[in-house]
């Protein structure tokens, strides 16, 4: 999964070597799992709700992890008392959309829902796959209520990041091709 881990540098950035081989395993995990080969995972799309969909799910993935840490960055500089975890915040931004590998498949050449995503959406695969990884639970809890599906619910300071984050990529860029 080489060309995996060139795209998602910020793997590099988690302290933590036990969370970052954690981190490593779902995602090498869920692409497996989902019947993909790693060019296959390069060229699913972020989202099926955008035709044609440009960005690929990994560059949503580092795009999404990239404005979070710029976003908790910026927040430290205007709220010195502001505080989050870094490794939590990258490995939650890396991973919210690691249930896509499940959620989608290739039928006749394009990018459709699978019968399993169809039933599960990506933040509960997601979730149940970074619990049997052992991945800490404020990370699972990112995963869980980064969507639609955490509206209205608690969540932790990096959950919020993440979800801004991910609504940041999809809705800039939906409208900015709706033009």
């Amino acid at each position: 999964m080489e060309k995996i881990w060139k795209i998602l540098q910020p793997i590099e950035q988690i302290e933590n070597e036990d969370l970052k081989l954690k981190v490593m395993r779902c995602f090498e995990y869920a692409i497996t799992k989902g019947g993909w080969t790693e060019d296959e995972a390069l060229a699913i799309p972020f989202t099926l709700l955008i035709p044609n969909c440009p960005a690929s799910l990994l560059d949503h993935t580092l795009a999404v992890t990239r404005i979070a840490l710029h976003s908790a960055k910026e927040l430290v500089t205007m709220y010195p008392k502001f505080n989050f975890n870094r490794d939590y915040l990258i490995s939650g931004g890396l991973l919210h959309d690691v249930g896509k590998f499940l959620e989608y498949k290739k039928e006749d050449g394009k990018f459709v829902k699978s019968n399993f995503g169809k039933l599960v959406r990506h933040p509960f695969s997601g979730a149940a796959i970074a619990y049997k990884f052992e991945i800490p639970p404020e990370v699972v809890h990112i995963i869980a209520t980064h969507a639609g599906e955490g509206d209205g619910r608690y969540r932790n300071v990096e959950a919020i990041i993440i979800n801004k984050a991910d609504f940041i990529t999809f809705h800039t860029l939906k409208s900015f091709l709706e033009k």
